[in-house]
């Protein structure tokens, strides 16, 4: 059963949808939502808080503040970046720069690597517990072939190798922590909006879908499966 659940980036879309479906689902548990600001209606079982995603401080002392109540039973994040305002997926090597680089890493790879930190020392050690971290497919080295979209694609594939560290490590002295990678599919919200139109309309998910079948998937996951990267569907996809 889950008591203490965690939520970062709820102000997303997505993650909206995720701490929405989380808590009808489980109308006991405590449920803490993270984000750079405070968006979402508080409600009995919401407790939402504002998270400085730039700073190692903040998110040191939100993991504190989570686990006041109890160990922390499911750690969600939602966070992540495809395009802010001129900083576009390039097309081709020519559109690459150094400022796109690091605007993608801080946002796609740092931010979950730094939370990872401090959250999972506070994983449920005598129940199954989970910590999972909205990736990409366009991450998969495997699956790349396009080509493109670099900052990107390199990033989330970055994210991949910290997810993969990092349920190594934590497997090590907790043996109940499943530490795993999403794949959510594609998305009807902000991040998506200047693709929508490439898309077919079979393929694009709403939030609300799209966190319901990614529940599906979590809540079927054993201590095995850490280290691994899900689809929606329940597909695993290799890195």
């Amino acid at each position: 059963m889950l008591k203490n659940i965690v939520i970062i980036g709820s102000a997303g879309a997505l993650g909206n949808a995720l701490t929405t479906q989380i808590s009808l689902s489980h109308p006991d548990a405590v449920i803490h939502a993270f984000s750079r600001k405070e968006s979402l209606a508080k409600t009995h079982n919401i407790s939402t808080h504002v998270m400085d995603y730039g700073s190692e401080t903040s998110i040191e002392s939100a993991a504190i503040l989570a686990s006041q109540d109890g160990p922390i039973d499911l750690v969600i994040i939602a966070t992540g970046i495809l395009h802010d305002g001129e900083l576009t997926p390039e097309k081709s090597l020519k559109d690459l720069s150094a400022e796109k680089l690091q605007y993608f890493f801080t946002a796609n790879t740092v931010l979950p690597a730094i939370v990872a930190k401090y959250f999972t020392p506070y994983l449920n050690k005598i129940e199954p517990s989970i910590f999972a971290v909205l990736s990409a497919r366009a991450g998969s080295i495997s699956d790349n072939g396009l080509g493109g979209w670099y900052s990107y694609r390199a990033s989330k594939a970055a994210l991949n190798m910290i997810i993969k560290n990092v349920s190594i490590e934590v497997g090590r002295r907790n043996k109940k922590a499943i530490i795993v990678g999403l794949h959510p599919g594609t998305v009807d919200s902000h991040l998506t909006e200047p693709f929508k139109k490439n898309i077919p309309e079979d393929q694009l998910f709403t939030p609300d879908y799209s966190a319901l079948k990614l529940l599906e998937v979590l809540f079927d996951l054993t201590p095995k499966n850490s280290g691994n990267f899900f689809a929606w569907d329940g597909e695993e996809i290799d890195p």
